[in-house]
């Protein structure tokens, strides 16, 4: 397969699970956040690097990253359903993406600070 044909099989499995997912979701409710939930993207992202002969250490950071990147973003799950029927889609959704995103860089200074892990 040449590169061109390589990168739209990329993209369109890629797009294809988060269109399945979203189209689940929409009619199942917990099977759609179960499958969100489940480390899909990571999972098709280290068998890209794989197939793309990344070497083993950047797949292992890249995992490795993964773990600390998510943990911040937990929260958000929690504080866009509170706010949602209360200041409706947008707000909610931004309200939420914002405080993850102070929430990283405090995380992510506690890190550096006191466990030596540097996020930024």
């Amino acid at each position: 397969m040449n590169i061109s044909g390589y990168l739209i099989a990329k993209y369109l499995i890629t797009a294809a699970l988060v269109v399945g997912i979203s189209e689940i979701a929409s009619r199942y409710e917990r099977i759609g956040g179960l499958l969100a939930a489940l480390p899909l993207v990571t999972c098709l992202t280290l068998i890209w690097l794989y197939v793309e002969k990344q070497p083993s250490d950047k797949i292992a950071a890249h995992a490795w990253y993964t773990f600390w990147y998510v943990l911040p973003t937990l929260p958000m799950f929690l504080t866009f359903p509170l706010l949602l029927n209360r200041l409706g889609f947008w707000p909610a959704l931004g309200i939420s993406a914002i405080g993850t995103v102070a929430l990283f860089f405090i995380y992510a200074q506690v890190l550096a600070r006191f466990f030596q892990i540097q996020l930024l």
